[in-house]
């Protein structure tokens, strides 16, 4: 079944009277730890946060009913019941759905959260009632909801894969390597630019794989496979701690399934020793 058939990201008119909603402070939800819930009555929690909420956007549907977004002010919760949960939870739990509509709010709550004053001016920005914008009036400043495109790759060397840790890791955690592209470059050589940058190696064979919205806070991942081409491991120590040649029947602790970077890994695995292919969640 189409996840879909729960959440289409079609916006819902933000003047009826009810629906569901969900409250979101940097990138945690409200949650109800009696109930799991944490899509909630829109009456119930606009009540409970009355006086919290910074902005309200319609962000789609859930089984048809219409979701709205409750973006808070500061993380106080007011009752014991409740505590704080991420996407990563869910994604880890395997619930596409909900995570596609979780990850749009967040994306959506990030933007208004940081884009109330005009960059310009410094006046209050308004949320459009027509479509996914906020303006300012007095200067004509707009502002809508941003993505940050990413390259990550996968490079491989015969049975090798080249694989990566930064600080902020887990320990133990090895991943694929990652970056954003920068003005003026293409997605490509931004791929390039950052493998070498970022281990000294030098790459061919550039083919593109898939993609990914990954909403930690706002990125477009475009994922790569690679082939080595020439040159020695020398990290950049300002960006990850160690990078290793990790041949595929010894591999580290991977990133978490529902990841792009452990789909890409695991890609490759189906592909030189087959099994089951892989599936990103979408």
């Amino acid at each position: 079944m189409s996840h879909y058939q729960h959440w289409r990201s079609a916006m819902p008119p933000l003047d009826l009277p009810d629906g569901l909603a969900v409250a979101h402070y940097k990138q945690g939800f409200v949650h109800d730890r009696t109930t799991q819930a944490v899509i909630f009555s829109r009456t119930e929690l606009k009540h409970i946060f009355a006086d919290r909420i910074l902005d309200e956007q319609a962000i789609g549907y859930w089984h048809d009913k219409p979701v709205y977004l409750l973006e808070l002010d500061n993380e106080e919760l007011p009752d014991s019941k409740f505590d704080w949960i991420t996407v990563r939870h869910f994604m880890l739990q395997g619930e596409t759905a909900l995570v596609k509509l979780l990850g749009f709010a967040s994306q959506v709550g990030t933007w208004a959260r940081e884009h109330r004053y005009c960059g310009s001016c410094g006046r209050s920005m308004q949320s459009s009632l027509a479509h996914r914008m906020r303006y300012c009036k007095p200067c004509g400043v707009q502002s809508y909801p941003r993505l940050a495109p990413c390259m990550i790759v996968l490079v491989s060397r015969g049975d090798e894969i080249l694989l990566a840790r930064a600080p902020r890791f887990v320990p133990g955690m090895y991943s694929t390597l990652a970056g954003f592209a920068e003005p003026g470059e293409t997605i490509e050589e931004c791929v390039h630019r950052e493998v070498m940058e970022e281990t000294s190696l030098k790459i061919h064979q550039l083919k593109y794989i898939t993609s990914q919205n990954w909403p930690f806070p706002h990125s477009m991942m475009f994922g790569f496979h690679a082939e080595y081409l020439s040159g020695e491991i020398v990290p950049e120590l300002d960006e990850i701690e160690d990078a290793q040649w990790f041949n595929i029947h010894q591999l580290p602790q991977l990133p978490m399934s529902g990841s792009i970077a452990r789909y890409l890994i695991e890609l490759h695995l189906y592909q030189r020793l087959g099994g089951s292919e892989p599936v990103l969640p979408n």
